[in-house]
């Protein structure tokens, strides 16, 4: 049975959830509020990630206006990923979710993501 008393869901709501959705983008979420900016630094944080998958995922991060990608000028140059004003906004969501984890696991505490 449907609900009637229920709005419909709004659509920009539901692109936002089908991005963070996937598989993986929380906790690239989670490890750049945590301070990671480099490829190599998201894989050392994250462990078992696949590098095409982290790949994607900050594409789909930056197409989505959660990061920016910024090419350092250096020897040898070097990418980083930064958050945006946008992607910012999605800290209170990461902290949640890791006081949620804190509390319902039993297992060691997480520590906040806010730097």
């Amino acid at each position: 049975m449907r609900c009637r008393s229920c709005p419909p869901l709004p659509e920009e709501v539901r692109n936002a959830a089908d991005l963070l959705e996937r598989r993986w983008t929380v906790s690239i979420l989670y490890v750049s509020n945590a301070g990671a900016v480099r490829f190599n630094e998201f894989l050392q944080a994250l462990g078992s990630i696949p590098p095409a998958t982290l790949a994607r995922r900050l594409t789909d991060l930056e197409e989505a206006g959660v990061f920016e990608r910024a090419v350092v000028d250096a020897r040898p140059p070097r990418v980083e990923y930064r958050l945006t004003p946008r992607g910012r906004q999605l800290r209170s969501l990461v902290n949640a979710l890791a006081r949620f984890a804190e509390t319902g696991s039993g297992k060691r505490p997480v520590r906040n993501a806010t730097p």
